[in-house]
Parts: structure tokens; sequence; C-alpha cells
């Protein structure tokens, strides 16, 4: 596929061991670990202040933990600033999606693709692969501000792997999406993992994108893991469902 996409390298592995951060007196995460594999997609979930958003933070580099480690490919990049560590190949989303209003989604895609070091004609052979991957072939030539939220999700994750991730770290990437674009885009971040086979984190409410994408699931509560295993375990847990889902079940067959 070069100069396209490519596949990762098989074998690589993200780690975080013993992750501890506070902000003053509050204990943001205490002792926290995971594992992502390339190829495997990891969902992160939990309640309100659980401390997911500070976990993907340490992982790309924009919070510093007081305890712990954060290992690339066997390497200890904790003290690596988000730059470098996306030029390793850690990449990440955000929640609110920054695009430039008035570029082209195409153009959005291949300011990404120039920005990661790729010459003008290995860039728009990037972008034509990304475009039919995210199945973003009817936006490609508008203007990003003009495309609907749906749609600008999916922009969001093109630039990212524009960047072409070992590792994609994905912030709540169903946020405002309705019960079918959640469904689209769970098809999406199945497809683009397997595509690429990047290891992929999903941070997420939505407990039906996590059902219906995720090979396994790690749910924080209060800083620290209360379960931690394959989503249709993890959300059958009494624990979790107490803490979390509250007497609302997830039917795991749903978009499936």
């Amino acid at each position: 596929m070069d100069p396209g996409l490519g596949q990762m390298p098989a074998g690589e592995r993200l780690e975080a061991d013993g992750i501890a951060v506070r902000f003053g007196e509050l204990r943001a995460l205490d002792g926290v670990g995971l594992s992502l594999a390339a190829g495997q997609i990891v969902g992160l979930i939990g309640p309100n202040g659980s401390g997911k958003s500070t976990m993907i933070n340490v992982l790309s580099g924009f919070v510093s933990p007081f305890a712990g480690t954060v290992t690339h490919a066997g390497r200890d990049v904790t003290s690596d600033a988000p730059d470098r560590r996306a030029r390793r190949g850690i990449v990440r989303t955000f929640q609110a999606v920054r695009l430039f209003p008035r570029l082209s989604v195409w153009e959005n895609i291949e300011a990404a693709a120039v920005a990661k070091g790729a010459g003008r004609r290995v860039a728009r052979a990037q972008v034509g692969e990304i475009v039919d991957l995210l199945e973003l072939g009817e936006f490609a030539q508008l203007e990003a501000g003009t495309t609907p939220y749906g749609a600008e999700r999916r922009i969001a994750i093109a630039r990212a792997l524009a960047l072409r991730p070992h590792f994609l770290l994905v912030d709540e990437p169903a946020a405002g999406l309705d019960e079918e674009e959640t469904d689209e885009m769970a098809a999406t971040l199945r497809r683009l993992c397997e595509a690429t086979g990047c290891g992929m984190l999903v941070v997420e409410h939505d407990m039906r994108l996590i059902a219906n994408v995720c090979d396994h699931t790690i749910v924080l509560s209060g800083g620290t893991i209360l379960a931690d295993g394959r989503p249709q375990d993890v959300m059958q847990d009494e624990l979790v469902i107490e803490a979390y889902l509250g007497t609302r079940q997830v039917d795991l067959d749903a978009g499936s």
C-alpha cells in the first residue's frame, strides 16, 4: 500500500503501568495500568470524573504523572512531549472537533499528511486512501465548515490517520451522534483498525459503540480500575452496573 497507509508493525505495544496523577488534593488516577497491542481496540469507560480524560492525556503526553511509566515498543516515553509522541506514532483525537472551516475536507486531511513530512504527491495518495476508507468521498471537495456534524467526527479521525499512527487514541467519537450514526462510527473504527493494523484506545460513554467495536474494555471509577475484560463480561458485572450503567442494560447485538 506504499505510499499509502500501510500496515503498522506487528507485535508493537503501548503500555502504561502504575499511573498516578494528582491535581492539588484530588487524586485523578491511582495506580492505573493498561496495555494496547497493534491491531487491538480497547475501550476505556467510566462515569464522569472517573479519570478517562486524564488517562488519555497521560498516554498522549498532555499530562505528566507523578508516578508510573508509559512505554511504546519497549521504550520509556513518560517524559516525551505530545509532538514527540505523535512523531513516534502515538496520535490522539479530541472531543472538540477543530477543523480548518474554509479549507476543503480534502485539504484538511492533506495538511495533516504534509505536517507529518509527506511530499505533495505522497500526501495526495494517502488522502485518497483515507477518504475512501472513511467514506468521505461525497464531502471531499466541500468546505469543512459546511459538513454535517457526523461527518465532522469522521474528518477529525481522518486527519489523525494522516499522521500515520501506530496507536490512535480516540476521545468520545460518538459524542452528539444519533443511534444510526453511532453504528456507522463503530463500523468505521473497526474498518480503520483492520485496514491499518494500528492499535486503538476508544474513550467513550456510549455503551452501544463500546459493545460493538471493542475487543477489550477497561472501566475506571474514582481513578482506579473497577473492571477489566471483554465488553460482554464487563457490562454484566454488578459493580459496573451499579457504578455506571445503573439499571440500563446494553443490547450487545444492537448494530452488529
